[in-house]
């Protein structure tokens, strides 16, 4: 929908880029969003890997946030409004003109009179369920103190992570029912900001504790909140990543959205990838909400699958004998 609307916008003279200058654009989802724009001087400012790697692939130029001179920004709003706000800022910070393009469900409406209390707005363009508007200069620094933030335990989080406001109840439930030993090679599967990581670390028996991690953001916080030295940190696709070593134990709490849509593939994708890396004995530990039917893949890939513990709300997992070790 974002390229969408800044491709009409161009076209009828709506609006317009400027005519050189490198144009950053702040979390763009897929390709498509940012068709319209002129390749060679695009910067996409990116910080979750699978999406990081679909545009370096492409041939566009990544980073994980702007360095240098801008001509222009583009945001591409995100979910999380903290996060809207602070990629908005940093937009801002670079001096250029700033095109702000998002969908109703994500409160582009509620950022354009934000914005209009800050700068001057001028224009917008509304297709597609959703707006784009633009401005430039403005005073957003308030937008740019909530960067970091601290939550129950002293663990550090910032905007647009998952359970940025407080431990995740499935998590902590998850972490509850963790046995006394988990083995020396342990993998916690998307990792977030930590809480399960520092959890698992408290058992003796743990050698290494490998925390992997798509969300760049997220990794940079759970560096902060662990400190162990058996842990290592790999900003990686979680499904595709690979061990050195066979895992005695996996622990997961996976992502299921995909946007707004709900998109239980991507937690049957995580079981996959952890059947993949146990070693034979090597317990699979998962909490997952009520609602997602991930048993039938479970028993797929492992011998044994039981419900740990659980309510209405979420349930705790656990898999035994993954099928690659069968074969």
């Amino acid at each position: 929908m974002a390229g969408e609307r800044l491709s009409l916008a161009l076209d009828a003279g709506q609006m317009d880029l400027p005519e050189t200058g490198r144009i950053a654009v702040f979390g763009p989802r897929e390709l498509a969003d940012i068709a319209a724009l002129p390749r060679e001087r695009v910067v996409v400012i990116q910080t979750t890997k699978p999406a990081y790697d679909v545009f370096a692939h492409a041939g566009y130029e990544v980073a994980l946030a702007p360095e240098g001179d801008f001509a222009a920004a583009v945001v591409v709003v995100p979910r999380a409004k903290a996060l809207a706000h602070l990629r908005i800022a940093q937009a801002a910070a670079l001096g250029g003109a700033v095109y702000v393009d998002g969908q109703k469900t994500d409160g582009v409406d509620s950022l354009l009179k934000a914005c209009k209390k800050r700068a001057d707005v001028g224009g917008s363009f509304s297709k597609a369920h959703g707006k784009l508007f633009w401005f430039q200069g403005g005073d957003f620094s308030e937008w740019t103190q909530s960067e970091t933030s601290e939550i129950d335990g002293g663990f550090e989080t910032r905007p647009g992570v998952f359970s940025a406001d407080g431990i995740d109840p499935a998590s902590r439930a998850l972490s509850a029912a963790l046995p006394d030993k988990l083995g020396k090679h342990v993998a916690d599967l998307g990792a977030g900001w930590g809480y399960l990581s520092r959890e698992i670390l408290k058992r003796s028996d743990v050698e290494d504790l490998y925390l992997v991690e798509a969300d760049h953001t997220a990794l940079d916080c759970a560096r902060v909140n662990v400190t162990d030295p058996r842990a290592s940190f790999h900003w990686a696709d979680a499904t595709a990543w690979e061990p050195r070593a066979r895992m005695n134990a996996v622990v997961m709490n996976p992502p299921f959205h995909t946007g707004r849509a709900a998109d239980p593939d991507l937690g049957r994708a995580f079981i996959a990838a952890a059947a993949r890396m146990l070693s034979p004995s090597g317990p699979l530990w998962m909490g997952a909400n009520r609602h997602l039917p991930y048993e039938a893949t479970l028993e797929t890939h492992f011998a044994k699958v039981e419900e740990v513990t659980g309510d209405n709300r979420f349930k705790i997992l656990r898999a035994e004998r993954p099928a690659r070790a069968r074969r």
